[in-house]
């Protein structure tokens, strides 16, 4: 137990750093971690995934195609499935047919004519200048129709296609490609028109969906833009019931969770009894497990009379346990009331605690952002290689390319090449020589490692700084008046001045548990169909035994935090202390965190509850607002705002509910600190409150006077 310190008055002012090899490492990671950033962004180029390309390598949208920002495929049919020219074209690589920029993707049928392959007849008049190559003029052209297109010079058909994300494919949505719509001549060559409709729909088989992509995009946009201003009025909704909530826990909470005890209790009490009139009911029943067998219809077994049987013996359990869980342990219950009502007396002395979640939101952006930005220029590192490549053996002879055959797309010309009219400069890779180039997949898991690393000291941090915050209000004797100027602050710049690291070597620990489980991940995912039973159980019990270490070690860091942000001393020493002080009072602490999951969960479902269905009223019309010109009729689809609105309503009650945690876990080390170290005399009083000391039948002893 904690001996008493007589010069304890709450978070020890004179501290020293800690962990100092931890921090001079974390901050050469942090260091190494700019520096991988700058070289990415001196050898990356986004524009190669951010951007299509046609086929000669230039970008489409920008530079001299500024005004043609989509790319259209000659020949659709000829890349295996839509899926894979997207997968292909967001590497980097290219579909086999020839690939032009152009404003916009075209919106009908159309195929050559075959009035066109007349000698006397002019390519002018049947192909259109703006879907082909850039470099081939049609007015005043020597090549007749069928040069064209054999050298891919202009498309020979092309059909209606949507850009997504630049890339002109099928609009298979709608009524486009309905048979009735397709001109009787859209056939290709040695197909009649069913057959061609059949090529183009397996072709393009993994895009057939029921709307056009961008169609509803830009309508949830035109949503967005007319409803914004009631999605905010519901986030801001979302956050003043939050606050609210916490604050009236003061005077609320042990009527809510008696409330939310007895409600447990009742509803397994109808689970008994419902269970027992099934039983009952199935009196005349023969059927039984033997009879059934393994099935897959769970109907059947709500018909054998054994199973609610067993459900009612095991629902008798556990309605058994609780009951005298709840004599037992009434006490602690009471003690658990008790902190949560101080936790929101530290909330109302303490507002700017509530809004510290914005700190750690920024700073996780930020982390977030920059590994992002990186592993995207890391990506795109080194100059790309462009290699002559046949689109099209089958025309002529195009043994004249040789193997790997380097060229430059910008002067890459097919005159090179007279006997391989389909001869094409391609992208193919990334350059990897060099030894930056050679090392970036070390740079890319590197970036991951630093990422994780950054984001759990971020999360630390704020856990340390809340944590020296509410302990500066337990340890204060006489509250308010005793309460340090801005705790908040006092105890950020604490953190920030003294224990990097040690909150970087709780933030290391849980990186290393992490990188192994993304590593298991990888490895379940990489030979999922090669694995047996018995390896698939190892990796299982592999995974749930880091998945616990996962959660173990959050446990320990928390509570580490929390002693460091206290006493000021290392990582181990804390986490030990921490880690000590809840096992000599394990019961206190598993009725204490269940309690408050319970009470927080009610919360979130009350706020994100309450909101959602106030949304859903409001946005489906079901609501009249009198006064306001907004109208549930001009939306496209009402429930995106509605969606958007409990999914943010869920964010802020998690952020505000998040802070009320850590501060009952805060004021629940420091409680148990309080017991040991004093014992009500007027040397060593009590800081906890009056409302705890009568729970415990404790209270501090006036000094003799005389």
């Amino acid at each position: 137990p904690t001996q008493f310190d007589p010069t304890f008055t709450g978070p020890i002012h004179n501290r020293s750093c800690t962990d100092i090899i931890c921090c001079v490492l974390f901050m050469l990671v942090i260091a190494g971690y700019i520096v991988v950033g700058i070289l990415a962004w001196l050898y990356g180029d986004p524009r190669h995934v951010l951007y299509p390309r046609n086929s000669t390598g230039m970008f489409c949208g920008i530079g001299q195609n500024k005004d043609k920002p989509s790319v259209m495929y000659f020949d659709i049919i000829k890349c295996a499935t839509a899926t894979n020219v997207m997968a292909a074209a967001l590497q980097g690589l290219q579909c086999p047919t020839t690939q032009v920029c152009v404003k916009s993707c075209p919106s009908e049928f159309w195929i050559l004519s075959p009035l066109a392959h007349s000698p006397s007849a002019n390519p002018a008049n049947y192909f259109k200048q703006e879907y082909c190559v850039p470099s081939f003029q049609l007015q005043g052209t020597r090549y007749s129709a069928m040069d064209i297109v054999n050298k891919e010079l202009c498309p020979f058909f092309y059909m209606p296609t949507t850009s997504v994300l630049g890339r002109c494919l099928p609009s298979l949505g709608g009524n486009a490609y309905n048979p009735s719509n397709i001109p009787t001549n859209f056939t290709l060559p040695g197909l009649d028109a069913n057959q061609t409709l059949a090529a183009i729909r397996n072709a393009t088989g993994d895009l057939t969906n029921s709307f056009n992509i961008k169609d509803v995009g830009l309508r949830i946009f035109e949503d967005f833009a007319k409803s914004w201003q009631w999605i905010v009025a519901g986030l801001v909704i979302a956050m003043v019931v939050s606050v609210l909530f916490l604050l009236l826990l003061r005077f609320t909470a042990p009527v809510l969770i008696w409330v939310l005890i007895i409600g447990v209790l009742a509803v397994g009490a109808f689970g008994i009894w419902y269970c027992y009139n099934e039983y009952m009911s199935l009196t005349t029943s023969t059927l039984t497990f033997n009879n059934v067998g393994f099935t897959t219809n769970v109907q059947v077994y709500l018909q054998v009379r054994d199973t609610w049987l067993a459900f009612l013996i095991i629902l008798s359990i556990v309605e058994a346990i609780l009951l005298l869980a709840l004599i037992f342990l009434r006490t602690r219950i009471l003690i658990a009331i008790a902190l949560i009502q101080e936790t929101s007396k530290a909330l109302g002395h303490m507002m700017s605690t509530l809004f510290y979640p914005i700190v750690t939101f920024v700073l996780l952006l930020v982390c977030v952002s920059y590994w992002g930005i990186t592993a995207l220029y890391l990506a795109t590192s080194g100059a790309p290689v462009y290699k002559v490549v046949a689109l099209n053996t089958t025309q002529g002879d195009c043994s004249v390319i040789r193997a790997n055959e380097t060229c430059d797309p910008e002067t890459f010309n097919t005159t090179q090449y007279p006997t391989c009219p389909s001869a094409r400069c391609v992208f193919i890779n990334y350059n990897t020589e060099g030894l930056f180039q050679r090392n970036l997949f070390n740079l890319q898991i590197y970036n991951v490692i630093a990422f994780l690393w950054c984001v759990n000291f971020v999360i630390a941090l704020g856990h340390c700084t809340l944590a020296g915050a509410f302990a500066s209000y337990y340890w204060a004797f006489s509250k308010p008046a005793d309460i340090p100027t801005f705790p908040l602050i006092q105890s950020f710049m604490r953190a920030l001045r003294y224990h990097v690291g040690s909150l970087a070597f709780g933030a290391l620990i849980l990186t290393l548990v992490q990188i192994v489980r993304i590593i298991l991940e990888y490895l379940d995912h990489k030979f999922k169909e090669a694995q047996n039973p018995c390896t698939r159980f190892i990796m299982c019990c592999l995974k749930c035994c880091f998945y616990c270490l996962e959660k173990f070690i959050k446990f320990i860091n928390r509570n580490a935090y929390i002693m460091i942000a206290i006493y000021g001393k290392n990582f181990c020493v804390s986490a030990m202390n921490a880690f000590s002080l809840l096992m000599r009072n394990i019961i206190r602490v598993v009725v204490l965190d269940k309690v408050t999951d319970l009470l927080l969960f009610f919360g979130k479902l009350l706020v994100v509850g309450g909101v959602g269905v106030l949304a859903f009223f409001f946005f489906s019309g079901r609501i009249q607002t009198p006064g306001t010109t907004f109208e549930t009729a001009a939306l496209n689809y009402y429930w995106m705002p509605i969606i958007t609105v409990v999914f943010g309503a869920y964010l802020i009650a998690h952020g505000f509910f998040s802070v009320y945690n850590m501060g009952v876990d805060t004021l629940f080390l420091c409680f148990l600190e309080d017991l040991e170290r004093n014992d009500g005399s007027p040397q060593k009083p009590y800081f906890m409150s009056k409302n705890l000391m009568k729970i415990l039948n404790k209270k501090n002893k006036p000094a003799k006077t005389g």
